[in-house]
């Protein structure tokens, strides 16, 4: 079992996690269009497969939305 209760996540994932958590704005949250650009930026992936990483991301509990914006989870 993961110590936080959250599943592990692909070395890709964790990636484009630590990429959003740098770049993340001071007040700590995210647009969607944002974060696609943020990984496409530092992590070289196209739309799809950011929005897929996002989607991953947001199921597994490491991002939640408010507001239609993505904030990160006790990162």
């Amino acid at each position: 079992m993961v110590p936080n209760g959250k599943s592990p996540l692909t070395p890709l994932a964790q990636d484009a996690l630590d990429a959003l958590a740098r770049r993340l704005p001071d007040e700590g949250e995210l647009t969607y269009n944002h974060a696609y650009t943020i990984l496409e930026e530092v992590e070289n992936l196209e739309r799809p497969t950011a929005e897929d990483i996002i989607e991953r991301l947001y199921n597994k509990g490491h991002l939640y939305e408010v507001e239609g914006k993505l904030r990160l989870t006790d990162y």
